[in-house]
């Protein structure tokens, strides 16, 4: 059997890989800067949503584990925390994107602001210098509990102390509430406020359970192509899995819920303010996609999960999950491009080598934070010692 020493020189080989198709990817969608630099901004707006969502929900996921305990977290941890540890990369990628805001941002425009009340009205909070201090607000937060989350991690490894659960545990209860906080913002900023004349109050809370979700698919696949080599092998059982399989199809679930229950309200209630959000995404063949969402995103993921020998096999929730990847990668593109292009979608390649290029150089830097620390938490491993020796 495969050892995580052994397969450690395909994953460096996979990162240099990953960081040239990413400089690569970002130099020919930086082409179009010359002659067309508002697609430019456009594609990797769409991109940096989508990947900055995997750290994210990985953050959540680690913190929910904290509180809540159980064998669910043991497979995805170390995963989890290896992409916590990218939110310096994120940070740096964010940089491009101020340079862009007037041509995203109708509010980042004057002769806009100028011509219509409700802009005027949402100065005070959509303004390019307010702007700039949230992004470095919801960084500030989101490199904070990361960095204590993985710093506690690491010393409980290294030391045993029981103490430092409790440590972890005490940050995660305000840490959630944080991320609550600050995606709820982020998600307004980033991309409700593409259309400023629009709002729902639960966007916020869509985008969390988006983000959950997409980094529990990707953790999945990970942990599909980990979990026949050693450590990891042995640590965890099919039962692990098929809890992890249970708890991604709460959010499949969850996601539905609040998608039909946002679209229900606004199409109900009718209002001219309200409504033209979803004419632009249903009734033009922007609609189409959203079909693909609806079959793709709830309907096939939900009956693929409901079976316990699905979630038991790797190999098949794998695939579910690596399904999901691309199908959340559409539902970002659905929910960020008909502010654009609301007569239906018209692909530019820099849609493609825009979030190619993010994701590569994110996989990278994933890929050189795992080999970091051992794949298996030493709390874990010193039980599953000491129930080898009790012969269990």
């Amino acid at each position: 059997m495969k050892t995580w020493e052994s397969i450690q020189p395909n994953i460096q080989r996979a990162q240099r890989q990953f960081a040239l198709l990413g400089v690569l990817a970002l130099s020919v969608s930086a082409t179009t800067l010359g002659f067309n630099p508002t697609q430019f901004f456009r594609s990797y707006l769409f991109g940096y949503v989508f990947w900055i969502g995997i750290p994210l929900g990985a953050m959540a996921l680690l913190m929910l584990h904290n509180l809540t305990g159980g064998g669910w977290g043991n497979p995805i941890r170390r995963v989890a925390e290896a992409c916590t540890r990218t939110f310096p990369v994120m940070a740096l990628l964010f940089i491009p994107l101020f340079f862009g805001l007037p041509r995203l941002f109708p509010w980042a425009r004057p002769e806009e602001v100028a011509a219509d009340p409700l802009l005027q009205y949402k100065r005070p909070y959509l303004n390019t210098s307010f702007f700039t201090v949230r992004v470095l607000i919801y960084f500030a937060v989101w490199l904070t509990l990361a960095y204590f989350l993985n710093r506690w991690s690491r010393q409980q490894d290294e030391t045993g102390d029981p103490a430092i659960e409790d440590r972890m545990e005490e940050i995660s209860g305000p840490g959630l509430i944080l991320y609550g906080l600050t995606v709820t913002f982020a998600s307004i900023d980033w991309v409700m406020s593409l259309e400023p004349h629009w709002y729902s109050t639960i966007y916020g809370m869509i985008f969390m359970i988006v983000e959950c979700m997409t980094a529990m698919a990707f953790m999945i696949v990970v942990g599909r192509l980990l979990a026949e080599s050693e450590p990891l092998a042995s640590a965890v059982s099919p039962s692990n899995w098929q809890d992890v399989g249970n708890l991604l199809l709460a959010f499949v679930m969850l996601w539905a819920y609040l998608s039909f229950a946002q679209f229900l309200l606004i199409w109900a209630t009718n209002l001219k303010d309200e409504i033209p959000w979803y004419l632009s995404r249903v009734q033009t063949s922007w609609g189409v996609l959203a079909m693909i969402l609806v079959v793709f995103h709830f309907v096939t993921p939900f009956l693929l999960l409901l079976f316990r020998g699905i979630k038991k096999r790797m190999r098949l929730l794998g695939r579910v999950g690596a399904g999901l990847l691309v199908v959340s990668l559409l539902d970002v593109y659905w929910l960020v491009m008909p502010a654009f292009e609301r007569a239906g979608p018209r692909i530019h390649p820099t849609d493609l080598t825009a979030p190619i290029g993010i994701g590569a150089i994110w996989l990278a830097a994933f890929l050189w934070q795992l080999q970091a620390r051992p794949l298996v938490p030493r709390q874990l491993a010193v039980s599953l010692e000491r129930a080898a020796e009790h012969g269990d």
